[in-house]
């Protein structure tokens, strides 16, 4: 595959003092990977726990979505974490095989949680992403990548510790938090990012 490198994408981080996983599956085929969604803002870089009396869910494993080419997006769950493949966020997010600069398709903003089933600190995240996704309904589009599954994008984006969560507003350049944090931090960057208000119904 070929090196690909967005532009333009700053990333903040926000790494949990002990729930960092590495993605061990990645680790040794990133070196070539776009080094602009690794840059990290230390503006942004925030330090972050997550709380303790989160659910140790297991993650959601239902199919894929079958995205069709015309309206890929018909096929979306409403309320819910939809998980994609690598050819779906093509049609869904971006298509880095057609452009080098980065261009947002969907026309709402959407959240994606980078995971893998074997990754406890992305069975914390899971169930925050799936309240969210009830909470922002007809806001904010929610997706999870396996990124076992779907390493050419998990690559493209430089994913090397997961749960690793993509904000992409629909204007401006995505950003990426790196390690599990609590409900609040993920509200908060909606907030920051998308200039979306926290929803009334949001437990935080």
């Amino acid at each position: 595959m070929k090196n690909f490198k967005l532009i333009s994408i700053i990333a903040f981080t926000v790494v949990a003092i002990f729930l960092g996983c590495a993605n061990k599956t990645n680790a040794q085929k990133q070196n070539n990977t776009t080094a602009a969604a690794q840059q990290v803002s230390s503006q942004q870089n925030q330090t972050s726990t997550p709380a303790s009396n989160t659910p140790d869910t297991i993650i959601n494993t239902a199919n894929n979505l079958t995205a069709s080419s015309d309206n890929p997006w018909k096929n979306l769950k409403p309320n819910q974490v939809n998980p994609i493949t690598t050819q779906q966020f093509k049609q869904l997010v971006f298509d880095y095989t057609k452009s080098q600069t980065w261009q947002y398709k969907g026309d709402k903003p959407c959240v994606i949680d980078f995971y893998a089933d074997w990754c406890r600190p992305c069975r914390l995240v899971s169930p925050i992403m799936e309240e969210l996704a009830k909470e922002y309904n007809g806001k904010i589009y929610f997706y999870k990548i396996n990124v076992d599954n779907e390493r050419e994008v998990a690559q493209v984006f430089g994913i090397r510790s997961i749960p690793s969560v993509l904000f992409c507003p629909v204007k401006g350049q995505p950003r990426m938090a790196v390690g599990a944090m609590p409900k609040e931090s993920y509200i908060k960057a909606i907030s920051d990012i998308f200039k979306i208000n926290p929803p009334k119904t949001s437990s935080r």
